[in-house]
């Protein structure tokens, strides 16, 4: 059996703190044991208590400086995009034709897949992200070239091939039927495998015919347990062009919902421009969204109506994505600095309790992975980011001024960013030391 301790403040959820009192969802330790066994959480509980029953030879690191919380859970990430951050000066649909759709063009190349993918996981873990849910290309290989990458490091990743038929240049399209062969021959390679996970990918409903969405659909249906993630209501041009291309649905999210690609495990992002009748079928269906801040500001597609998607009398479940290349930072610390000001200009504040939650157990539950990550708990894959209250002198001299953890948190998803970020553990494993020389490496 392989263990270790590690020490420290400590926090995590218990509830919805969107639906519950801060105090009630938020549990905290002023100084915490928690002991790893075999990559999962064996115990975790005040360390006076604990290091009187840790055995001698169970290996302890001690991090007085720090917030131990449960690493973070990035709802909707392009990896092909990461050769494109910062392109300049487009709305979403010029944006695509301008830079995506060039950029994905190169993964056709299994070795410029690999080597991007190996960039991109070490820049989430970098971040303290540990879970993800990713769109690959639409070529296969731009799939396993992920997964391989993620095995090394034995995330637990969530990721498809793209799907399009249509709308988009003849080297990036498939069709209804070889999209559903290929994909359904990733799927018997990758879902399940280790840690990975597979998501029926069809890119967005503009790009897909209804023969595809439906095939898709019909693949879902198949293979019980996968996922489904697309794009939703992102900009106000895109959502004139659903209508214009699928007349006979009422909304664009309706595009989805008849194809049979709503339900638990269904993960829509962006969801700017709803309604309540969108609101009302994901949580009747169980659909989650995916709030991606950086992007939405980055393309001026709009801003996210946080509590109405959790409104008390039909909540929806709601990750944090940072949408890389629209999105600008892969940190879920900067991602939350956005989603407060998005939340502003609406007319409200996001607590800072609001905002952990949301990129961590809130992003577990959108996930539908609630029951393995996203808390720190007994039985939990010991998946954990060690934040550094001292990571730069702006930070260590605010944060002496901190009254309380609230105070803390929100000066966090204000001012950090990846400096912040002392370790991210995978399954009890430190894949990644700030401070070590070699900063990553793959479990042994």
């Amino acid at each position: 059996m392989k263990q270790r301790a590690i020490r420290g403040p400590a926090m995590t959820f218990r509830g919805d703190p969107f639906l519950l009192a801060a105090g009630e969802a938020l549990h905290y330790w002023p100084d915490a044991l928690i002991r790893i066994e075999d990559g999962r959480i064996a115990s975790v509980e005040d360390a006076e208590q604990g290091l009187e029953s840790l055995p001698a030879d169970v290996p302890l690191t001690h991090y007085p400086d720090a917030l131990i919380c449960p690493g973070f859970i990035d709802a909707h990430v392009h990896y092909p995009q990461m050769q494109m951050i910062g392109a300049f000066g487009a709305e979403l649909l010029e944006w695509l034709e301008r830079y995506t759709f060039v950029a994905e063009q190169d993964f056709a190349d299994a070795e410029h897949a690999r080597d991007v993918a190996g960039r991109f996981l070490r820049e989430l873990l970098r971040a303290g992200t540990t879970t993800a849910a990713v769109y690959c290309t639409v070529h296969p290989q731009s799939v396993d070239a992920l997964f391989e990458e993620s095995e090394r490091f034995n995330t637990r990743m969530i990721a498809g091939k793209v799907l399009m038929d249509r709308n988009a240049p003849a080297e990036l399209t498939d069709t209804a039927e070889t999209g559903y062969a290929q994909s359904k021959a990733l799927i018997e390679k990758w879902h399940g495998r280790g840690r990975q996970l597979y998501c029926i990918t069809p890119r967005f409903a503009p790009s897909s015919t209804e023969a595809q969405l439906e095939a898709a659909g019909r693949l879902w249906r198949e293979h019980p347990g996968t996922y489904v993630q697309t794009h939703l209501c992102e900009n106000q041009g895109e959502v004139e062009w659903v209508r214009e291309l699928f007349p006979d649905r009422s909304s664009y999210l309706d595009v989805y919902d008849h194809a049979g690609l709503t339900g638990p495990r269904a993960i829509f992002g962006h969801a700017v421009h709803m309604d309540e009748t969108d609101f009302d079928c994901c949580h009747r269906t169980g659909s989650a969204l995916a709030h991606c801040p950086t992007s939405n500001l980055f393309l001026g597609s709009g801003l996210f109506r946080m509590l109405d998607a959790k409104k008390v009398e039909r909540p929806v479940r709601v990750g944090l994505g940072t949408d890389i290349g629209a999105g600008t930072s892969f940190s879920q610390l900067r991602s939350l600095g956005e989603a407060y000001k998005v939340a502003k200009l609406g007319g409200h504040a996001l607590t800072p309790e609001q905002g952990f939650y949301l990129a961590t157990r809130g992003g577990a539950e959108a996930l539908r992975l609630d029951d393995k990550i996203g808390s720190i708990a007994p039985g939990y894959e010991a998946d954990l980011v060690v934040l550094d209250l001292k990571a730069t002198p702006l930070l260590d001299f605010r944060l002496s001024y901190a009254r309380d953890l609230a105070e803390t948190l929100f000066v966090l998803m204000t001012l950090g960013d990846d400096r912040a970020i002392r370790t991210t553990y995978i399954a009890g494993e430190p894949v990644y030391e700030r401070d070590r020389v070699e900063s990553f490496v793959y479990p042994a």
